[in-house]
């Protein structure tokens, strides 16, 4: 048999394709949205944040139309936020890593446990106001869900990550020397001090903020390489 015959031709591999410019772009898209949205949704509340189930309910009903806009604009702080959490820590992780590491353990782990265990009033009142339902009956529904164990951790370990996780992030976003420091202070600033403001205006104001500092990261993967955002796509070699 020939060396010809007898010689396998290895199969050619074709790269996979980069992608690296996608995510670092959907990432800086994200990144400021759920803090406009839900400081947007605060200063066009009715009501300031702590209050009782029964006056919520009376103010939405003034407010109905209102309450009915506003609604969708808590749904990028939702759906987004933890994507945009990742996009800071991803951004300082190499200028200040310790520091995007502890922001982002505590950031995440509060948004992971507080959206699904954490029972806000907000919605609740919303549709009972819609729907034509007792308040009073629906206000000791709130208070029994706000009386759950686990409603309270999650709210706990949610504001926790609030205050703590995003003042951690926005400090390694100004040490990390990625975005501007103006950036990395407006989010450590703005999600520090975002539960202690007096009235929703100022809690707004407070969230829009905290954005500021986002948008940093979003500046900062707009202007980054690929090269710098990750690693090139490759495959590993075959086990021997």
């Amino acid at each position: 048999m020939s060396e010809k015959t007898s010689t396998a031709k290895a199969p050619t591999r074709q790269a996979p394709r980069d992608v690296r410019g996608f995510w670092r772009i959907v990432l800086a898209v994200i990144a400021p949205l759920p803090m406009i949205g839900m400081g947007l949704y605060y200063i066009l509340s009715p009501v300031d944040g702590g209050t009782s189930f029964e006056q919520t309910a009376a103010a939405y009903a003034d407010h109905l139309d209102r309450v009915e806009v506003i609604q969708y604009l808590g749904v990028p702080f939702l759906v987004l936020l933890i994507p945009a959490t990742f996009a800071v820590a991803w951004v300082a992780r190499r200028g200040a890593p310790r520091l995007a590491t502890a922001g982002a353990l505590l950031a995440l782990t509060g948004q992971l446990a507080g959206f699904p265990l954490n029972q806000g009033g907000d919605l609740l009142a919303y549709t009972t106001v819609k729907n034509g339902f007792d308040v009073a009956t629906m206000a000791k529904l709130q208070d029994a869900l706000e009386s759950q164990p686990t409603a309270a951790l999650g709210g706990l370990l949610f504001i926790i990550g609030i205050v703590f996780g995003l003042l951690l992030l926005g400090l390694a976003l100004w040490r990390s020397k990625a975005a501007p420091a103006w950036t990395g202070i407006a989010l450590a600033v703005g999600g520090f001090t975002h539960p202690f403001m007096p009235g929703h205006v100022a809690s707004g104001i407070g969230l829009l903020v905290a954005a500021l500092g986002f948008a940093g990261a979003s500046l900062a993967l707009l202007r980054m390489r690929n090269d710098d955002f990750d690693l090139p796509p490759g495959r590993p070699a075959p086990l021997t």
